[in-house]
């Protein structure tokens, strides 16, 4: 086994000249080795008075001189295809073309026997070239080539983009294309590319086998609600599945195996995004100076882009996390690098500060981000919260006000709804502020004040789902507070989107709420990210599985289940995804004697 592989070793390291040297040998012996054997064949003498017959001398060169010409030598054995083969037959079939005329020739001008039946040895030499040629490319390629370490997918999808996928990995020394599946009965049993294309169910056999390590799905025309349902399908078979990415990639030429994308959470939770209305997008923002506060957070920076990409006339980034700040500036500069922005570090807590930037560069709307939201490390540190999240707010819709700002839209939380921590308490003492504020006529004429409240955003900083990712690449466990912990999910472009759709909506005192489809359970969700990263639970019924969940409990202050709505006085909006909630709130003199309280 060692000599083996060092002969392995020795033949791929070897250099291409004397590869090529190697195989034209190997040619040669074998021609001339089909040559004597058909002679023999087709004679009546005995083998042991049999001489060599004279063309097996000048034949053989004259073959492997045509193979060389004809560019044979310069394919890669370990990468060896349908093309290299058909090439090989063309190349074969004309050398012994070449020969049998030259034959010819040389019985016409009597340099040789006249022999009435040459072209049957000839024929039959040809037959046995291209059988032990073929035979020794095959050796040759199963020898250099270990397909032992490669991983073995399945392509779901025997389409275009899957076929352009699978021809790309034929040159990969990772992945091998083992199946294609694909739901067109008329595909089915057959074979591109050499792969053969099965039944989409047939797929648990596949990996009950241990036939493949992963699926790649090449289907990039599908509908989210269509990759939905293929999801369904596998993400119980605890295999690992990337995307190809979609059209608009395939045009620019995509294909290939560093475009493959693991999948995104949002294709897990199925969520089917409503398309944004682009006059409620530019209402606020287009030629009018925006202000984003905690620009540098999950949504604040998220918000910052969808506004670059509506033409403010200057978009000011306010955070007072110094690093945050940086890459959202740097983000900035490099991809929206027309659009005029300015960065300050500062905190809402300043009010003096605040008024000052409102007020120096006539802000027409603010975005209010900012605000402590970790609800266990606001729960021990309720002064830190208090006073971000309440006297903060407090302090940005009065400065607003007193600047004359347009538009003030307060980002909340569905945890603000029947609060049970400090954080969530915090946020519907910041709603109410806005909402007795705008109870004032006169100023709700100088300034609209509208709330936005919706749950988790996937990936964002505290999110659960880099958390399990993470969990997952150290090898586990995942940490579930508790097996009936139900959240409501949106992905962070999305829940951006609607911010802005929502504040433009808004007519004063508003308070919003994103319709967040349906709750997820989240040790489900721990399952599926599990199973989608081809592992499989580790569990009583399981002992032998990769990855446990361990449920660590309720965390102070925390629910099992969140709520988006504190009544039931709710309308629609001209936006299906929008809903407008009238909900009870404490007048401006009541409010501030509990902020007076506070403040003391």
């Amino acid at each position: 086994m060692i000599i083996f592989s060092k002969f392995k070793l020795a033949l791929l390291s070897a250099n291409r000249k004397t590869k090529q040297i190697l195989i034209g040998v190997t040619d040669l012996l074998i021609t001339f080795v089909s040559l004597s054997f058909s002679y023999f064949i087709f004679s009546n003498k005995d083998l042991n008075s049999l001489p060599i017959h004279n063309d097996t001398l000048w034949a053989p060169p004259l073959i492997i001189l045509v193979l060389a010409f004809s560019g044979i030598y310069k394919s890669v054995l370990r990468f060896m295809d349908f093309s290299v083969v058909t090439l090989f037959i063309k190349s074969l079939t004309l050398a012994y073309i070449f020969v049998a005329i030259i034959k010819l020739i040389l019985i016409y001008l009597s340099f040789t026997q006249n022999e009435a039946s040459f072209l049957l040895p000839i024929f039959s030499a040809y037959l046995i070239s291209f059988f032990l040629v073929m035979l020794t490319r095959i050796i040759g390629f199963q020898f250099l080539s270990d397909h032992r370490e490669n991983i073995r997918v399945a392509i779901y999808g025997a389409g275009a983009a899957g076929n352009q996928l699978s021809v790309a990995l034929r040159v990969s020394s990772e992945i091998q294309p083992v199946v294609f599946l694909d739901s067109d009965a008329s595909l089915q049993n057959t074979y591109m590319g050499g792969v053969k294309v099965l039944h989409p169910k047939k797929l648990k056999r596949l990996i009950d086998r241990d036939m493949i390590d992963e699926v790649l799905i090449a289907m990039p025309s599908l509908s989210k609600s269509q990759l939905r349902l293929i999801l369904s399908e596998i993400e119980n078979y605890s295999i690992k599945v990337r995307i190809l990415p979609g059209l608009a990639e395939l045009a620019q030429g995509k294909v290939s195996v560093s475009e493959l994308k693991n999948v995104d959470i949002n294709d897990l939770l199925g969520r089917r995004e409503v398309e944004p209305k682009a006059d409620l997008l530019k209402l606020n923002i287009q030629n009018k100076t925006v202000l984003i506060t905690g620009a540098g957070g999950s949504i604040g920076s998220e918000i910052a882009r969808q506004v670059a990409r509506l033409e403010p006339r200057l978009l000011i980034l306010l955070d007072s996390n110094e690093y945050s700040l940086y890459t959202i500036e740097q983000e900035m500069k490099l991809e929206f690098v027309d659009v005029q922005h300015l960065s300050f570090l500062a905190s809402v807590v300043d009010k003096k500060r605040m008024h000052e930037i409102f007020t120096s560069y006539e802000v027409d709307t603010i975005y209010h981000t900012a605000a402590y939201k970790h609800v266990p490390i606001v729960e021990e540190n309720p002064f830190e919260g208090i006073s971000n999240n309440i006297f903060g707010t407090k302090n940005c819709v009065e400065a607003a006000i007193s600047s004359g700002v347009e538009t003030f839209v307060l980002i909340s939380t569905d945890k603000a709804v029947r609060p049970t921590n400090i954080m969530g308490a915090t946020k519907r003492f910041s709603e109410m502020i806005l909402q007795s504020l705008s109870a004032d006529q006169d100023l709700r004429k100088k300034t609209r004040m509208t709330m936005v409240r919706f749950g988790n955003v996937l990936g964002s900083s505290g999110s659960a789902i880099p958390l399990f990712q993470k969990q997952i690449l150290e090898g586990g466990p995942l940490t579930v507070t508790d097996a009936e912990v139900i959240r409501y999910f949106m992905s962070i472009p999305e829940a951006a989107q609607l911010v802005i759709q929502a504040g433009a909506m808004g007519e004063g005192g508003d308070v919003f709420v994103l319709d967040m489809g349906e709750p997820v359970k989240i040790v489900e969700l721990a399952k599926k990210l599990i199973n989608m990263n081809g592992m499989e639970l580790k569990n009583l019924d399981n002992p032998k599985g990769d990855i446990e969940i361990v449920y660590t409990g309720i965390r102070p202050g925390e629910k099992l289940y969140e709520e988006l709505l504190i009544g039931d006085n709710v309308s629609k909006t001209s936006h299906k995804q929008i809903l407008r909630a009238e909900e009870a709130f404490l007048p401006q003199e009541e409010l501030l004697v509990y902020l007076n309280s506070i403040s003391e």
